[in-house]
């Protein structure tokens, strides 16, 4: 019998209708976080009193039958730089004054409406500029499926939560690879939307937010919630008309790219490219054309883009104090401190990369109507480390895969398709044409009945 904290967002949904209480499954979720939290430190708040009073109060309205939301009673867990009102946003450093933020971001702001109980804020590495858990603020975020590793990041607290157990419901932010990357590590579904289908408070290029989940249709109820209008974001997408739960389609016929080389970066592990191949013959059985896709990413591109990166961050970094700007995690101040001594012409240059980028991803995908690819080229690497090279002059080497459909805003879904030879879970990556983020989402639940029996993390 699956446990009451393992239990899916929609599959709670369906309990409550016929008499489950949240209290329980809020008791159940707290009992799996008293128990590892301690090693897996996926948290920057939790308070389980504030959790169980959210409970009891969805409890009466299920009583009553006049739920609050289509949430009511689901917990859920908010990235730590998705603000909520009255909670600090320290951004994963030591660096930042804690001041209580004054009213929720956008996606906070929806999820509260529809009733879902806030489990805490997950963790981040600083200013989410790595792709793992190595914070100067939290202590380092673990991997549930091999504790000496990083779950990933930056949504790393999200994706130790979600796979660990921590509820059903996840949400991150990804602006090169923060979902994906940590989803990919974890094995869980996590869906970065087109660009602007969610409103983002502060809007950016590329950032994106999105979900964190077990099952594609936990995903999609998830967006079915993020994707309301919000004011706040002035690059937002006008609001669709999307039915997010019909996730059946005919896929004979489709033609989809099997992308193997990122075209720069480190190569893709053996292992990795046998699932990531595998997947692919597993969607021609349902009468999909796979055919292969040429690299598109460069050298040029990806430098350009770090360049504008460093001196983005070295910005507001200027601005510090000396003793604050002394308590950034020394690995990103390094990285950033690159871009002090950029002149301007080559910033331009490197922030130019990001419109060539976007027109090679959209040039290179333009035939087909998905694209598969590995998420990552490598597996988690340790916990200690900042990222796969663990080397600030080379600390993109694995986004290949990941940041151009984050420039293009394309949407872009990580789904566990296989195992490395110790045991890690391998994230296939599903990309689609812009704006049609209820097709990937299609193609990721077709993957998950094609593909054989799933694992979980043992803890």
């Amino acid at each position: 019998m699956t446990e009451l904290a393992d239990l899916t967002a929609v599959e709670l949904i369906g309990e409550y209708q016929s008499g489950l209480s949240p209290v329980e499954v809020a008791e159940a979720v707290l009992a799996r976080i008293a128990t590892h939290e301690p090693t897996l430190k996926a948290f920057y708040t939790h308070d389980p009193e504030a959790v169980l009073t959210a409970a009891r109060a969805a409890e009466q309205r299920w009583r009553i039958g006049s739920p609050q939301g289509i949430l009511d009673g689901v917990p859920v867990t908010i990235k730590e730089n998705i603000a909520t009102e009255g909670t600090p946003v320290p951004l994963g450093t030591a660096a930042t004054e804690l001041v209580p933020a004054s009213q929720d971001a956008p996606a906070a702001a929806r999820l509260r409406e529809a009733g879902a109980i806030l489990l805490g804020k997950t963790t981040m590495p600083d200013y989410g500029m790595l792709t793992s858990g190595l914070s100067s603020f939290h202590e380092a975020s673990r991997n549930p499926w091999d504790t000496t590793r990083t779950p990933g990041g930056s949504s790393a607290g999200a994706g130790a939560a979600g796979a660990a157990g921590y509820g059903p419901l996840h949400l991150g932010t990804d602006i090169g690879g923060s979902i994906r990357l940590p989803a990919g590590w974890c094995g869980l579904v996590g869906l970065k939307p087109s660009f602007g289908r969610v409103p983002v408070d502060p809007p950016y290029i590329g950032r994106v937010v999105g979900p964190m989940t077990k099952t594609v249709a936990d995903a999609a109820l998830l967006m079915q919630v993020l994707s309301q209008p919000d004011p706040r974001d002035h690059m937002s997408l006008p609001p669709g008309r999307i039915v997010w739960q019909s996730l059946s389609f005919d896929p004979v016929g489709l033609r989809v790219g099997l992308h193997l080389e990122a075209g720069v970066g480190l190569d893709v592990e053996p292992g990795i490219r046998t699932a990531v191949d595998e997947a692919a013959r597993l969607f021609e059985t349902a009468g999909i054309t796979v055919e292969p896709m040429q690299p598109f990413v460069t050298r040029e591109m990806l430098d350009g883009l770090d360049l504008f990166w460093r001196t983005r961050l070295w910005s507001d970094l200027v601005e510090l104090p000396s003793e604050r700007l002394g308590k950034v995690l020394p690995y990103i101040s390094t990285w950033a401190r690159a871009g002090a001594y950029a002149q301007g012409v080559a910033v331009y240059r490197g922030f130019s990369q990001i419109d060539k980028m976007t027109v090679a991803a959209l040039k290179a995908t333009s035939s087909f109507d998905f694209v598969l690819s590995p998420v990552s080229p490598v597996s988690a690497f340790p916990a200690e480390w900042a990222s796969p090279v663990n080397d600030p002059a080379q600390p993109f080497e694995h986004i290949g895969f990941t940041v151009p459909y984050n420039m293009s805003g394309q949407p872009s879904v990580s789904v566990n398709c296989g195992y490395t030879s110790d045991g890690q879970p391998i994230g296939l990556q599903i990309t689609g044409r812009r704006f049609d983020d209820l097709g990937v989402l299609r193609m990721a639940a077709l993957f998950e009945q094609l593909r054989p029996a799933q694992r979980s993390a043992v803890l």
